[in-house]
């Protein structure tokens, strides 16, 4: 397809075809991509670069594709990159994705289908889309705007710097990752292959969001060891592993548990537990802006399984680190024009920016560290990972201004690369 014909499809087109790919992931498996779906759409996009004439084009044995518009100035410019991911999030329907189109959206209610009701009461940010044209799913699946408008934006983004080469651009990368909802892709990134080391991941929510920050974040696991014993002697032998874990779990305080924060505020969470008398593992997370902060949460965490331990002769406690990501906003920082050209290019566009940290982690976070700069923008969606998943059209016609407007305040910075 070419650049001319991507152009006149229009971003809804572009999105309402990815979204028919079942690209759901998986987390039942460590090979990336983790589900075949993912290659699909890979190729689609692969056929969509190269018609566009982008360079160095490839899809890699991870299902990465990365493509290169290159430059059109003299000199040199700082290149920049833009990244939206494959995969549906595993959990939810994904497969056989119908999408509809309702128009001008005049406020209130939205019967999507099959049970499911959108409204402003349960879904703010709708208030912000009303008089726009509002694309949902028909209410039996999810609809795969995490991270399908993403990609729709930056298509349409690429169709439009194509087609008017005599606006400057620097050298602008592009990448579709897969596995992000896993967390497992990112770790595979083909850092060699894609030549930006600023980039903007599309993967958030309404328009004019702008995330800076993730959670400082650390993964583990508490295993407990006890003593077995038949129960009528039990007395004085047995150390029951599951009555110690239901200890640990209760001595997290009820404010400081996901289900009761928000904002900047952090949590421990309980997400997996199994075991038996003998032996119990408890998966936790911790989480918080600050890593101080995060770091004294998890020693709050040691000192009760030390007085857990100290109570029950015989058992064994421990916490083993499996894993984290850092707060992304300690490598954003080491270059303030990474941000402040994206609030910029949000003004450029007639947006207010918001500024949103991100309670969670997104692929950024990790590339931020691995040495492309990577802070987060939005798609102009909403309620991902639900039937009730939702997109502006006019959202993703905005991000994909915005990415335009980046290329050229990252094209004033030739001869400072």
């Amino acid at each position: 397809m070419t650049d001319h014909a991507l152009l006149a499809e229009g971003v809804s087109e572009k999105f309402m075809q990815y979204v028919k790919v079942n690209t759901q992931s998986s987390d039942l498996t460590d090979d990336t991509p983790s589900t075949p779906g993912q290659w699909d759409l890979a190729r689609v996009l692969e056929t969509e670069l190269l018609g566009l004439g982008l360079s160095d084009v490839c899809v890699d044995e991870h299902c990465f594709v990365i493509g290169r518009l290159p430059s059109n100035l003299d000199q040199p410019a700082p290149a920049v990159g833009f990244m939206a991911h494959l995969d549906t999030v595993p959990g939810v329907p994904g497969a056989g994705v119908v999408p509809v189109m309702h128009r001008e959206y005049q406020g209130g209610e939205i019967h999507v289908g099959h049970g499911v009701i959108l409204s402003p009461a349960d879904s703010p940010s709708l208030a912000g889309a009303v008089g726009e044209d509002i694309i949902t799913s028909d209410g039996s699946t999810l609809l795969g705007a995490d991270d399908k408008a993403g990609i729709a934006a930056i298509v349409q983004a690429l169709a439009e710097m194509t087609s008017h080469p005599d606006v400057p651009r620097p050298e602008v990368w592009v990448a579709f990752t897969p596995d992000e909802e896993t967390g497992k892709g990112v770790g595979r990134f083909p850092y060699d292959k894609f030549g930006a080391r600023v980039a903007y991941t599309l993967d958030g929510g309404a328009s004019g969001e702008l995330s800076e920050e993730t959670f400082e974040a650390m993964n583990g696991v508490v295993t407990i060891n006890g003593v077995s014993s038949h129960t009528g002697a039990a007395r004085g032998k047995m150390v029951n592993a599951i009555h110690l874990a239901a200890q640990l779990i209760s001595s997290i305080p009820a404010g400081q548990r996901p289900e009761t924060t928000f904002g900047r505020e952090g949590f421990i969470h309980p997400n997996d537990i199994e075991g038996n008398v003998e032996h119990v593992a408890i998966k936790l997370i911790i989480r918080d802006f600050d890593a101080t902060l995060a770091q004294a949460r998890e020693e709050a965490l040691l000192r009760s399984i030390e007085a857990l331990r100290a109570h029950n002769t015989g058992a064994e406690i421990k916490w083993t680190r499996t894993g984290g990501y850092r707060n992304m906003k300690e490598a954003l920082d080491r270059d303030p024009r990474t941000v402040e050209f994206a609030r910029e290019a949000m003004r450029l566009a007639g947006m207010r920016p918001s500024t949103i940290p991100i309670r969670g982690g997104t692929d950024g976070a990790r590339l931020s560290f691995g040495g492309i700069l990577t802070p987060n923008i939005f798609t102009g969606g909403g309620d991902a990972h639900s039937r009730g998943e939702w997109v502006s059209v006019q959202g993703m016609e905005r991000a994909a201004q915005v990415m335009v407007n980046l290329a050229g305040l990252w094209a004033s910075q030739a001869c400072s690369a």
